[in-house]
Protein backbone atom coordinates (compact mmCIF):
# COMPACT_ATOMS: atom_id res chain seq x y z
CA UNK A 1 0.00 0.00 0.00
CA UNK A 2 1.36 3.44 -0.90
CA UNK A 3 2.11 5.59 2.14
CA UNK A 4 -0.60 8.19 2.70
CA UNK A 5 -2.24 10.21 5.44
CA UNK A 6 -6.00 10.20 4.88
CA UNK A 7 -8.59 12.49 6.44
CA UNK A 8 -11.87 10.84 7.45
CA UNK A 9 -14.77 13.16 8.24
CA UNK A 10 -17.28 11.63 10.66
CA UNK A 11 -19.65 14.61 11.10
CA UNK A 12 -22.74 12.79 9.85
CA UNK A 13 -22.03 9.72 11.98
CA UNK A 14 -20.62 11.03 15.28
CA UNK A 15 -22.70 14.19 15.05
CA UNK A 16 -25.80 11.98 15.06
CA UNK A 17 -25.33 11.57 18.82
CA UNK A 18 -26.02 15.29 19.18
CA UNK A 19 -29.14 15.74 17.05
CA UNK A 20 -30.49 12.20 17.02
CA UNK A 21 -29.25 11.86 13.40
CA UNK A 22 -31.78 14.44 12.19
CA UNK A 23 -29.54 16.64 10.09
CA UNK A 24 -32.21 17.18 7.44
CA UNK A 25 -32.04 16.26 3.77
CA UNK A 26 -30.50 19.51 2.54
CA UNK A 27 -27.79 19.50 5.23
CA UNK A 28 -26.83 15.86 4.59
CA UNK A 29 -26.57 16.50 0.86
CA UNK A 30 -24.76 19.78 1.37
CA UNK A 31 -22.23 18.47 3.87
CA UNK A 32 -21.36 15.50 1.64
CA UNK A 33 -21.04 17.76 -1.39
CA UNK A 34 -18.79 20.26 0.40
CA UNK A 35 -16.61 17.48 1.81
CA UNK A 36 -16.27 16.15 -1.74
CA UNK A 37 -15.27 19.60 -2.96
CA UNK A 38 -12.74 19.75 -0.14
CA UNK A 39 -11.18 16.50 -1.45
CA UNK A 40 -11.82 14.69 1.84
CA UNK A 41 -10.40 11.19 1.49
CA UNK A 42 -13.08 9.29 3.41
CA UNK A 43 -16.61 10.49 4.20
CA UNK A 44 -18.55 8.65 6.87
CA UNK A 45 -22.16 9.20 5.86
CA UNK A 46 -23.80 7.79 9.01
CA UNK A 47 -24.83 4.57 10.74
CA UNK A 48 -26.41 1.35 9.56
CA UNK A 49 -29.22 0.49 11.97
CA UNK A 50 -31.85 -2.25 12.29
CA UNK A 51 -34.71 0.17 11.61
CA UNK A 52 -36.34 1.71 8.58
CA UNK A 53 -34.63 4.85 7.28
CA UNK A 54 -36.43 8.16 7.82
CA UNK A 55 -35.78 10.91 5.31
CA UNK A 56 -33.38 13.52 6.64
CA UNK A 57 -31.71 11.09 9.05
CA UNK A 58 -28.19 9.64 8.91
CA UNK A 59 -29.44 6.34 10.32
CA UNK A 60 -29.81 4.02 7.33
CA UNK A 61 -31.24 0.54 7.20
CA UNK A 62 -29.49 -0.32 3.94
CA UNK A 63 -26.58 1.37 2.12
CA UNK A 64 -28.97 2.25 -0.71
CA UNK A 65 -30.79 4.57 1.73
CA UNK A 66 -27.75 6.84 1.66
CA UNK A 67 -27.55 7.02 -2.14
CA UNK A 68 -30.05 9.92 -2.61
CA UNK A 69 -27.88 12.16 -0.43
CA UNK A 70 -24.76 11.60 -2.57
CA UNK A 71 -25.58 14.16 -5.21
CA UNK A 72 -22.24 14.01 -7.01
CA UNK A 73 -20.67 10.75 -5.82
CA UNK A 74 -16.99 10.57 -6.75
CA UNK A 75 -14.97 7.44 -7.42
CA UNK A 76 -11.84 8.81 -5.77
CA UNK A 77 -13.51 9.14 -2.37
CA UNK A 78 -14.28 6.34 0.07
CA UNK A 79 -17.84 6.42 1.46
CA UNK A 80 -18.32 4.49 4.68
CA UNK A 81 -21.05 3.74 7.21
CA UNK A 82 -20.54 2.40 10.70
CA UNK A 83 -22.14 -0.56 12.45
CA UNK A 84 -21.95 -1.67 16.05
CA UNK A 85 -20.66 -5.25 16.05
CA UNK A 86 -23.77 -6.54 17.87
CA UNK A 87 -26.46 -4.03 16.86
CA UNK A 88 -26.90 -4.62 13.15
CA UNK A 89 -28.13 -7.77 11.45
CA UNK A 90 -25.61 -8.32 8.66
CA UNK A 91 -28.05 -10.78 7.04
CA UNK A 92 -30.01 -7.68 5.97
CA UNK A 93 -27.00 -6.14 4.26
CA UNK A 94 -27.29 -6.43 0.45
CA UNK A 95 -24.26 -6.97 -1.79
CA UNK A 96 -22.23 -3.82 -2.47
CA UNK A 97 -23.38 -2.21 -5.71
CA UNK A 98 -20.83 0.63 -5.74
CA UNK A 99 -23.54 3.27 -5.95
CA UNK A 100 -23.62 4.43 -2.32
CA UNK A 101 -21.56 3.15 0.61
CA UNK A 102 -18.62 1.06 -0.53
CA UNK A 103 -17.08 0.42 2.90
CA UNK A 104 -18.27 -0.40 6.42
CA UNK A 105 -16.60 0.44 9.73
CA UNK A 106 -17.22 -2.13 12.45
CA UNK A 107 -16.80 -0.90 16.02
CA UNK A 108 -16.36 -3.30 18.91
CA UNK A 109 -15.59 -2.88 22.64
CA UNK A 110 -12.55 -4.03 24.55
CA UNK A 111 -12.66 -7.80 24.94
CA UNK A 112 -14.83 -8.36 21.86
CA UNK A 113 -12.35 -7.99 18.99
CA UNK A 114 -12.77 -11.59 17.81
CA UNK A 115 -16.53 -11.16 17.64
CA UNK A 116 -16.18 -7.80 15.90
CA UNK A 117 -13.76 -9.22 13.33
CA UNK A 118 -16.12 -12.12 12.65
CA UNK A 119 -18.88 -9.60 11.84
CA UNK A 120 -16.49 -7.68 9.59
CA UNK A 121 -15.66 -10.87 7.68
CA UNK A 122 -19.34 -11.37 6.91
CA UNK A 123 -19.57 -7.77 5.70
CA UNK A 124 -16.60 -8.29 3.39
CA UNK A 125 -18.23 -11.37 1.88
CA UNK A 126 -20.88 -8.99 0.53
CA UNK A 127 -18.29 -6.96 -1.35
CA UNK A 128 -17.61 -4.09 1.05
CA UNK A 129 -14.21 -2.88 2.13
CA UNK A 130 -13.92 -3.18 5.89
CA UNK A 131 -12.48 -0.89 8.53
CA UNK A 132 -12.26 -1.80 12.22
CA UNK A 133 -12.63 0.42 15.31
CA UNK A 134 -11.20 -0.83 18.61
CA UNK A 135 -13.27 1.17 21.08
CA UNK A 136 -11.57 2.11 24.36
CA UNK A 137 -8.15 1.11 23.08
CA UNK A 138 -6.65 2.59 26.25
CA UNK A 139 -7.98 -0.43 28.15
CA UNK A 140 -5.82 -2.83 26.08
CA UNK A 141 -2.71 -4.21 27.78
CA UNK A 142 0.42 -4.98 25.78
CA UNK A 143 -0.70 -8.60 25.51
CA UNK A 144 -4.18 -7.48 24.43
CA UNK A 145 -2.73 -5.27 21.70
CA UNK A 146 -0.55 -8.07 20.35
CA UNK A 147 -3.48 -10.45 20.32
CA UNK A 148 -5.59 -7.80 18.57
CA UNK A 149 -2.86 -7.32 15.96
CA UNK A 150 -2.57 -11.05 15.35
CA UNK A 151 -6.32 -11.35 14.76
CA UNK A 152 -6.33 -8.30 12.48
CA UNK A 153 -3.42 -9.66 10.44
CA UNK A 154 -5.48 -12.78 9.79
CA UNK A 155 -8.47 -10.65 8.75
CA UNK A 156 -6.57 -8.09 6.60
CA UNK A 157 -9.01 -5.13 6.82
CA UNK A 158 -8.25 -1.82 5.14
CA UNK A 159 -7.50 -0.29 8.53
CA UNK A 160 -7.75 -0.63 12.29
CA UNK A 161 -8.39 2.54 14.29
CA UNK A 162 -7.19 3.37 17.76
CA UNK A 163 -10.11 4.96 19.64
CA UNK A 164 -9.80 7.26 22.65
CA UNK A 165 -13.38 6.52 23.65
CA UNK A 166 -13.33 8.41 26.95
CA UNK A 167 -11.00 11.20 25.90
CA UNK A 168 -8.59 9.97 28.58
CA UNK A 169 -5.33 9.51 26.66
CA UNK A 170 -2.12 11.44 27.08
CA UNK A 171 0.73 11.42 24.55
CA UNK A 172 2.55 8.54 26.25
CA UNK A 173 -0.62 6.40 26.18
CA UNK A 174 -1.07 6.95 22.46
CA UNK A 175 2.63 6.31 21.83
CA UNK A 176 2.51 2.98 23.68
CA UNK A 177 -0.50 1.78 21.70
CA UNK A 178 0.68 2.98 18.29
CA UNK A 179 4.20 1.60 18.64
CA UNK A 180 2.96 -1.79 19.82
CA UNK A 181 0.46 -2.08 16.97
CA UNK A 182 2.87 -0.71 14.38
CA UNK A 183 5.42 -3.37 15.27
CA UNK A 184 2.88 -6.21 15.21
CA UNK A 185 0.57 -5.30 12.31
CA UNK A 186 1.02 -6.23 8.68
CA UNK A 187 2.46 -3.07 7.01
CA UNK A 188 -0.28 -3.12 4.38
CA UNK A 189 -2.96 -2.48 7.02
CA UNK A 190 -3.52 1.22 7.68
CA UNK A 191 -3.83 2.55 11.22
CA UNK A 192 -6.38 5.17 12.18
CA UNK A 193 -7.02 7.40 15.18
CA UNK A 194 -10.35 8.61 16.54
CA UNK A 195 -10.10 11.06 19.43
CA UNK A 196 -12.43 12.77 21.91
CA UNK A 197 -11.79 16.19 23.36
CA UNK A 198 -12.51 15.64 27.07
CA UNK A 199 -9.10 16.95 28.09
CA UNK A 200 -8.69 19.52 25.27
CA UNK A 201 -6.11 17.20 23.69
CA UNK A 202 -7.98 15.89 20.67
CA UNK A 203 -6.19 17.96 18.03
CA UNK A 204 -2.81 17.67 19.77
CA UNK A 205 -3.10 13.89 19.97
CA UNK A 206 -4.16 13.72 16.32
CA UNK A 207 -1.00 15.57 15.30
CA UNK A 208 1.06 13.35 17.61
CA UNK A 209 -0.47 10.25 16.00
CA UNK A 210 0.64 11.41 12.57
CA UNK A 211 4.13 12.14 13.88
CA UNK A 212 4.36 8.71 15.56
CA UNK A 213 3.87 7.06 12.17
CA UNK A 214 6.25 9.44 10.36
CA UNK A 215 9.03 6.87 10.16
CA UNK A 216 6.70 3.96 9.39
CA UNK A 217 5.69 2.78 5.94
CA UNK A 218 2.16 2.35 7.25
CA UNK A 219 -0.66 4.56 5.96
CA UNK A 220 -2.50 6.66 8.53
CA UNK A 221 -6.13 7.73 8.81
CA UNK A 222 -7.22 10.56 11.11
CA UNK A 223 -10.84 11.09 12.10
CA UNK A 224 -12.34 14.56 12.50
CA UNK A 225 -15.71 16.28 12.29
CA UNK A 226 -16.84 19.74 11.28
CA UNK A 227 -16.68 22.00 14.34
CA UNK A 228 -15.76 18.88 16.32
CA UNK A 229 -19.43 17.81 16.34
CA UNK A 230 -19.74 14.58 18.29
CA UNK A 231 -20.98 13.02 21.47
CA UNK A 232 -20.00 14.68 24.74
CA UNK A 233 -16.76 16.62 24.40
CA UNK A 234 -16.74 16.06 20.63
CA UNK A 235 -13.87 15.21 18.29
CA UNK A 236 -10.90 16.76 16.59
CA UNK A 237 -12.21 19.39 14.19
CA UNK A 238 -12.03 18.81 10.46
CA UNK A 239 -11.02 22.41 9.84
CA UNK A 240 -8.01 22.22 12.19
CA UNK A 241 -6.89 18.79 11.05
CA UNK A 242 -7.21 19.64 7.35
CA UNK A 243 -5.24 22.87 7.87
CA UNK A 244 -2.52 20.97 9.74
CA UNK A 245 -2.28 18.32 7.02
CA UNK A 246 -2.10 21.02 4.33
CA UNK A 247 0.59 23.04 6.09
CA UNK A 248 2.71 20.30 7.67
CA UNK A 249 2.03 17.02 5.84
CA UNK A 250 1.71 17.98 2.16
CA UNK A 251 -2.06 17.76 2.22
CA UNK A 252 -4.24 19.10 -0.55
CA UNK A 253 -7.58 19.98 1.03
CA UNK A 254 -9.77 22.87 -0.08
CA UNK A 255 -10.19 24.95 3.08
CA UNK A 256 -12.74 27.24 1.43
CA UNK A 257 -15.07 24.29 0.86
CA UNK A 258 -14.66 23.18 4.48
CA UNK A 259 -15.37 26.69 5.77
CA UNK A 260 -18.37 26.97 3.44
CA UNK A 261 -19.73 23.72 4.91
CA UNK A 262 -19.41 25.21 8.40
CA UNK A 263 -20.98 28.56 7.49
CA UNK A 264 -23.85 27.05 5.51
CA UNK A 265 -24.71 23.88 7.40
CA UNK A 266 -23.09 23.78 10.84
CA UNK A 267 -24.09 27.14 12.31
CA UNK A 268 -27.75 26.13 12.83
CA UNK A 269 -26.62 23.03 14.75
CA UNK A 270 -24.27 25.08 16.90
CA UNK A 271 -27.15 27.40 17.77
CA UNK A 272 -29.53 24.54 18.61
CA UNK A 273 -27.22 22.03 20.31
CA UNK A 274 -24.29 21.94 22.69
CA UNK A 275 -21.15 19.82 22.37
CA UNK A 276 -17.45 20.20 22.95
CA UNK A 277 -15.14 20.56 25.91
CA UNK A 278 -16.77 21.24 29.28
CA UNK A 279 -15.79 20.64 32.88
CA UNK A 280 -18.20 17.69 33.31
CA UNK A 281 -16.72 15.99 30.24
CA UNK A 282 -13.26 16.67 31.62
CA UNK A 283 -14.39 14.62 34.65
CA UNK A 284 -15.42 11.86 32.24
CA UNK A 285 -11.98 11.92 30.63
CA UNK A 286 -10.17 12.00 33.96
CA UNK A 287 -11.93 8.81 35.12
CA UNK A 288 -12.31 7.07 31.73
CA UNK A 289 -16.05 7.30 32.20
CA UNK A 290 -18.84 6.74 29.66
CA UNK A 291 -20.35 10.10 28.73
CA UNK A 292 -23.89 8.83 29.34
CA UNK A 293 -23.13 8.86 33.07
CA UNK A 294 -22.21 12.53 32.86
CA UNK A 295 -25.28 13.35 30.78
CA UNK A 296 -27.54 11.58 33.29
CA UNK A 297 -26.18 13.55 36.25
CA UNK A 298 -26.48 16.81 34.32
CA UNK A 299 -29.94 16.13 32.96
CA UNK A 300 -31.55 14.70 36.07
CA UNK A 301 -29.78 16.48 38.91
CA UNK A 302 -27.86 19.48 37.54
CA UNK A 303 -24.94 18.02 39.47
CA UNK A 304 -22.06 20.44 39.99
CA UNK A 305 -18.55 19.46 38.94
CA UNK A 306 -17.24 18.66 42.42
CA UNK A 307 -20.13 16.36 43.30
CA UNK A 308 -19.95 14.80 39.84
CA UNK A 309 -16.29 13.97 40.38
CA UNK A 310 -17.04 12.39 43.77
CA UNK A 311 -19.91 10.33 42.36
CA UNK A 312 -17.90 9.06 39.38
CA UNK A 313 -14.92 8.36 41.63
CA UNK A 314 -17.13 6.15 43.81
CA UNK A 315 -17.71 3.81 40.84
CA UNK A 316 -15.33 1.01 39.96
CA UNK A 317 -13.43 1.29 36.67
CA UNK A 318 -15.70 -1.33 35.12
CA UNK A 319 -18.82 0.55 36.31
CA UNK A 320 -17.54 3.85 34.89
CA UNK A 321 -17.09 2.42 31.41
CA UNK A 322 -20.74 1.36 31.27
CA UNK A 323 -23.88 3.26 32.21
CA UNK A 324 -26.12 1.76 34.86
CA UNK A 325 -28.58 4.51 35.69
CA UNK A 326 -30.02 2.75 38.74
CA UNK A 327 -26.54 2.42 40.20
CA UNK A 328 -25.74 6.03 39.32
CA UNK A 329 -28.92 7.24 41.02
CA UNK A 330 -28.01 5.33 44.18
CA UNK A 331 -24.54 6.84 44.23
CA UNK A 332 -25.96 10.31 43.64
CA UNK A 333 -28.34 9.95 46.56
CA UNK A 334 -25.58 8.58 48.77
CA UNK A 335 -23.46 11.59 47.88
CA UNK A 336 -26.24 14.08 48.56
CA UNK A 337 -27.87 12.42 51.57
CA UNK A 338 -24.95 12.44 53.98
CA UNK A 339 -26.59 12.13 57.39
CA UNK A 340 -25.77 14.56 60.18
CA UNK A 341 -27.13 15.05 63.68
CA UNK A 342 -29.15 18.21 63.06
CA UNK A 343 -31.51 18.16 66.05
CA UNK A 344 -29.74 21.05 67.79
CA UNK A 345 -29.90 23.14 64.61
CA UNK A 346 -33.60 22.36 64.18
CA UNK A 347 -34.36 23.36 67.79
CA UNK A 348 -32.52 26.66 67.34
CA UNK A 349 -34.46 27.51 64.17
CA UNK A 350 -37.80 26.48 65.65
CA UNK A 351 -37.19 28.80 68.56
CA UNK A 352 -36.11 31.76 66.41
CA UNK A 353 -38.90 31.38 63.84
CA UNK A 354 -41.70 30.81 66.36
CA UNK A 355 -44.53 33.31 65.83
CA UNK A 356 -42.66 35.21 63.11
CA UNK A 357 -43.14 35.60 59.37
CA UNK A 358 -40.26 34.30 57.26
CA UNK A 359 -39.33 36.18 54.08
CA UNK A 360 -37.46 34.21 51.45
CA UNK A 361 -35.45 36.53 49.18
CA UNK A 362 -34.75 34.49 46.04
CA UNK A 363 -32.34 35.77 43.36
CA UNK A 364 -34.93 36.62 40.70
CA UNK A 365 -34.63 40.01 39.01
CA UNK A 366 -37.76 41.34 40.73
CA UNK A 367 -35.86 41.81 44.02
CA UNK A 368 -34.05 44.65 42.24
CA UNK A 369 -36.90 45.93 40.08
CA UNK A 370 -39.35 45.84 43.05
CA UNK A 371 -36.88 46.57 45.83
CA UNK A 372 -39.03 49.36 47.36
CA UNK A 373 -42.00 47.00 47.63
CA UNK A 374 -39.88 44.33 49.31
CA UNK A 375 -38.38 46.82 51.76
CA UNK A 376 -41.84 48.14 52.59
CA UNK A 377 -42.91 44.58 53.43
CA UNK A 378 -39.84 44.08 55.63
CA UNK A 379 -40.49 47.35 57.48
CA UNK A 380 -44.12 46.44 58.10
CA UNK A 381 -43.81 42.74 58.99
CA UNK A 382 -40.34 42.61 60.59
CA UNK A 383 -39.82 39.08 59.21
CA UNK A 384 -36.89 36.73 59.49
CA UNK A 385 -35.13 37.49 56.18
CA UNK A 386 -33.46 34.52 54.47
CA UNK A 387 -31.40 34.87 51.30
CA UNK A 388 -32.02 31.83 49.10
CA UNK A 389 -29.00 30.39 47.26
CA UNK A 390 -27.62 33.87 46.59
CA UNK A 391 -26.81 37.27 48.04
CA UNK A 392 -28.47 40.26 46.38
CA UNK A 393 -27.16 43.79 46.86
CA UNK A 394 -29.33 46.10 48.93
CA UNK A 395 -30.65 43.54 51.44
CA UNK A 396 -29.81 42.77 55.05
CA UNK A 397 -30.26 39.10 55.85
CA UNK A 398 -30.79 37.22 59.08
CA UNK A 399 -29.80 33.95 57.39
CA UNK A 400 -28.46 32.67 54.10
CA UNK A 401 -29.77 29.32 52.85
CA UNK A 402 -27.78 27.30 50.30
CA UNK A 403 -28.58 24.01 48.60
CA UNK A 404 -25.79 24.17 46.02
CA UNK A 405 -22.04 24.34 46.70
CA UNK A 406 -21.34 26.32 43.52
CA UNK A 407 -23.78 29.06 44.58
CA UNK A 408 -22.40 28.98 48.11
CA UNK A 409 -18.82 29.42 46.89
CA UNK A 410 -19.87 32.19 44.50
CA UNK A 411 -21.63 34.11 47.28
CA UNK A 412 -18.58 33.74 49.53
CA UNK A 413 -16.26 35.13 46.86
CA UNK A 414 -18.53 37.81 45.40
CA UNK A 415 -19.99 39.11 48.67
CA UNK A 416 -17.34 38.21 51.23
CA UNK A 417 -18.32 40.67 53.97
CA UNK A 418 -22.05 39.86 53.90
CA UNK A 419 -21.33 36.16 53.65
CA UNK A 420 -18.97 36.20 56.62
CA UNK A 421 -21.26 38.28 58.84
CA UNK A 422 -24.52 36.41 58.15
CA UNK A 423 -25.61 33.14 59.77
CA UNK A 424 -25.97 30.35 57.26
CA UNK A 425 -28.30 27.36 56.87
CA UNK A 426 -26.54 24.69 54.79
CA UNK A 427 -27.73 21.30 53.67
CA UNK A 428 -25.60 18.23 54.29
CA UNK A 429 -25.11 17.89 50.54
CA UNK A 430 -22.73 20.88 50.82
CA UNK A 431 -20.91 19.98 54.03
CA UNK A 432 -21.43 17.82 57.10
CA UNK A 433 -19.62 19.83 59.76
CA UNK A 434 -20.54 23.43 60.38
CA UNK A 435 -18.16 26.25 61.22
CA UNK A 436 -19.12 29.10 63.53
CA UNK A 437 -22.36 30.69 62.39
CA UNK A 438 -23.37 27.69 60.24
CA UNK A 439 -26.31 25.39 60.86
CA UNK A 440 -26.11 22.09 58.98
CA UNK A 441 -29.40 20.33 58.24
CA UNK A 442 -29.99 16.97 56.59
CA UNK A 443 -30.51 17.19 52.85
CA UNK A 444 -33.52 14.90 53.10
CA UNK A 445 -35.40 17.42 55.26
CA UNK A 446 -35.55 19.81 52.33
CA UNK A 447 -36.25 17.64 49.30
CA UNK A 448 -38.89 15.37 47.86
CA UNK A 449 -37.88 13.28 44.87
CA UNK A 450 -40.01 12.62 41.83
CA UNK A 451 -38.96 15.44 39.48
CA UNK A 452 -35.68 16.00 37.64
CA UNK A 453 -35.17 19.37 39.37
CA UNK A 454 -36.54 18.40 42.78
CA UNK A 455 -33.79 20.40 44.52
CA UNK A 456 -34.92 23.86 43.37
CA UNK A 457 -33.67 26.22 46.09
CA UNK A 458 -36.97 27.99 46.88
CA UNK A 459 -38.88 24.72 46.89
CA UNK A 460 -36.24 23.20 49.18
CA UNK A 461 -36.47 26.20 51.52
CA UNK A 462 -40.26 25.86 51.72
CA UNK A 463 -40.06 22.15 52.50
CA UNK A 464 -37.41 22.78 55.14
CA UNK A 465 -39.40 25.59 56.77
CA UNK A 466 -42.49 23.41 56.89
CA UNK A 467 -40.49 20.59 58.51
CA UNK A 468 -39.33 22.86 61.34
CA UNK A 469 -42.74 24.35 62.01
CA UNK A 470 -42.75 27.76 60.27
CA UNK A 471 -46.32 29.04 59.97
CA UNK A 472 -46.14 32.03 57.66
CA UNK A 473 -43.77 32.41 54.69
CA UNK A 474 -43.58 35.20 52.11
CA UNK A 475 -41.48 35.00 48.94
CA UNK A 476 -39.75 37.66 46.85
CA UNK A 477 -37.72 37.00 43.70
CA UNK A 478 -39.26 33.63 42.82
CA UNK A 479 -40.02 35.01 39.37
CA UNK A 480 -39.72 32.08 37.00
CA UNK A 481 -37.15 31.73 34.24
CA UNK A 482 -36.95 33.91 31.16
CA UNK A 483 -35.40 32.68 27.93
CA UNK A 484 -32.19 34.66 28.43
CA UNK A 485 -30.38 33.47 31.54
CA UNK A 486 -28.99 36.91 32.45
CA UNK A 487 -32.52 38.39 32.33
CA UNK A 488 -33.81 35.98 34.97
CA UNK A 489 -31.52 36.91 37.84
CA UNK A 490 -30.74 39.98 39.91
CA UNK A 491 -27.09 39.05 39.47
CA UNK A 492 -26.53 37.95 35.83
CA UNK A 493 -23.17 36.40 36.80
CA UNK A 494 -24.69 33.75 39.07
CA UNK A 495 -23.47 30.25 38.13
CA UNK A 496 -26.08 28.59 35.90
CA UNK A 497 -27.85 25.60 37.37
CA UNK A 498 -29.70 24.66 34.20
CA UNK A 499 -27.27 23.60 31.47
CA UNK A 500 -29.98 22.56 29.01
CA UNK A 501 -31.46 26.05 28.57
CA UNK A 502 -34.97 24.57 28.47
CA UNK A 503 -36.50 27.40 30.44
CA UNK A 504 -40.15 26.82 29.49
CA UNK A 505 -39.95 23.16 30.46
CA UNK A 506 -38.26 24.11 33.74
CA UNK A 507 -41.00 26.63 34.54
CA UNK A 508 -43.68 23.99 33.95
CA UNK A 509 -41.84 21.51 36.14
CA UNK A 510 -41.32 23.98 39.02
CA UNK A 511 -44.99 24.95 38.83
CA UNK A 512 -45.91 21.29 39.35
CA UNK A 513 -43.48 20.96 42.27
CA UNK A 514 -44.79 24.16 43.83
CA UNK A 515 -48.36 22.87 43.57
CA UNK A 516 -47.19 19.78 45.45
CA UNK A 517 -45.68 22.02 48.15
CA UNK A 518 -48.95 23.95 48.47
CA UNK A 519 -50.87 20.70 48.79
CA UNK A 520 -48.55 19.28 51.44
CA UNK A 521 -48.46 22.48 53.52
CA UNK A 522 -52.16 23.30 53.34
CA UNK A 523 -53.38 23.98 56.87
CA UNK A 524 -49.87 24.04 58.34
CA UNK A 525 -48.02 26.87 56.57
CA UNK A 526 -49.33 29.97 54.80
CA UNK A 527 -47.40 30.94 51.65
CA UNK A 528 -47.67 34.32 49.91
CA UNK A 529 -45.77 36.42 47.34
CA UNK A 530 -44.30 39.90 47.73
CA UNK A 531 -43.25 40.17 44.07
CA UNK A 532 -44.92 38.80 40.96
CA UNK A 533 -44.19 35.18 40.08
CA UNK A 534 -45.06 32.80 37.27
CA UNK A 535 -45.89 30.30 39.99
CA UNK A 536 -48.42 32.51 41.80
CA UNK A 537 -51.41 31.20 39.89
CA UNK A 538 -53.83 31.82 42.79
CA UNK A 539 -52.82 35.44 43.46
CA UNK A 540 -51.25 34.78 46.87
CA UNK A 541 -50.10 38.38 47.36
CA UNK A 542 -48.63 39.33 50.74
CA UNK A 543 -49.52 43.00 50.47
Amino acid sequence: MKKKIALLDCTLRDGAYINGSRFGTSAIKGIIKKLQEARTDIIEVGWLKDAAHEEGSTYYHLPQDAAPYMVDRQDGIEYVAMIDWDRYDVDNLPPCDGKSVNAVRVVFPHGKHREGIAVAERVREKGYRIFLQAANTLAYSEADLKDLAQCINACRPVAISVVDTFGAMFEEDLARIVRTLDEALNPAIAMGFHSHNNQQLSFALTMHFVELLAESERSAIVDASLCGMGRGAGNATTELVASYLDRKQNGNYDMDAILDAIDTYMEPFREAYTWGYSTPYFVAGMYQCHVNNIAYLQRNHRTNARDMRNIIASLSQAERRKYDYDLLERRYLENQSRLVDDEAAVRALRQEFAGRTVLLVAPGRSVIDKRERVHAFIKKEQPVVIGVNAICDGYAYDYLFFVNSARCDYAKNAHGKTFAETKKILLSSIKTEGAEGELILNFNRAIKRGWPHFDNAVISALRLLNSIGAKKVAIAGFDGFRHAYNESYADPSLPTLNPDNRWDELNVEISAIFEDVLSSTRGSMEISFVTESLFDIDGRRAM
